[in-house]
């Protein structure tokens, strides 16, 4: 996790150093005449043919990162169908033995974000809006974790294993959660005053909506009480 971490940051650092660096007329970039910047460096730098030689790399490095999110997905909804705790779980459980994959999750976890893709052709502006709230969606699933782990850590809970912060535990952990919200706040940030007023906040709606969706699931099927997985076994009993 460290080296990803490590390495993965440094090599983006890198790229986006590089690149603004390499920025031929920052006065066309701010004044929006160069309204693709990173088109002209490529282009500037290595050609016409060199461009689309990196595009093709970047493209090859954005498919690796789909797959992977698309396994995950896929994985989750697995998770929740093994366990009777969402509708469908009668196919999504099923895993193929041969093949080793969920294949019906596997295909949800397909099918659903092609679907919204081609709902997104209906509005010009609607599958950036999409990507915006995927990005907060993100860090609403992660400050779940990190909120949860701070909790257990007020209650005694210590963590075990090779990777611990030590003392450094708690305050990394409050700094991640206030980083997290802050985040979130930050993403769903009415910034477009001159739209109505439900494109200006249609992250925030979009977030609320699907996060009360989820809880109104929850409180009236009760579905999480079918899984048989140990839970609040991280604190230790008084």
């Amino acid at each position: 996790m460290r080296r990803t971490i490590y390495i993965g940051g440094s090599a983006a650092t890198f790229v986006c150093l590089s690149l603004i660096l390499s920025v031929p007329d920052f006065g066309a970039v701010i004044s929006g005449k160069d309204a693709d910047p990173i088109d002209t460096v490529l282009k500037s730098a290595f050609g016409g043919l060199g461009a689309k030689v990196v595009l093709c790399v970047v493209l090859i490095s954005f498919t690796s990162c789909a797959l992977s999110l698309q396994a995950a997905a896929s994985r989750l909804i697995y998770s929740y169908g093994r366990d009777d705790m969402i509708v469908g779980s009668k196919f999504l459980k099923h895993f193929d033995q041969k093949r080793h994959v969920p294949p019906y999750a596997l295909l949800t976890a397909v099918v659903i974000p092609a679907l919204l893709i081609i709902g997104s052709l209906i509005s010009s502006d609607a599958l950036t809006k999409l990507v915006s709230f995927g990005s907060v969606g993100v860090y609403i699933g992660f400050q779940m974790v990190v909120l949860a782990a701070l909790r257990a850590r007020l209650k005694g809970w210590q963590p075990t294993g090779k990777y611990k912060l030590g003392r450094w535990g708690l305050p990394v952990n409050i700094g991640a959660l206030v980083y997290g919200v802050a985040a979130i706040v930050d993403l769903a940030w009415p910034r477009e005053p001159y739209k109505p007023w439900y494109d200006d906040y249609i992250i925030a709606i979009l977030s609320v909506t699907i996060v009360g969706l989820g809880v109104v699931y929850l409180v009236f099927t009760r579905a999480h009480q079918n899984s048989d997985a140990p839970h609040n076994d991280a604190i230790p009993a008084r």
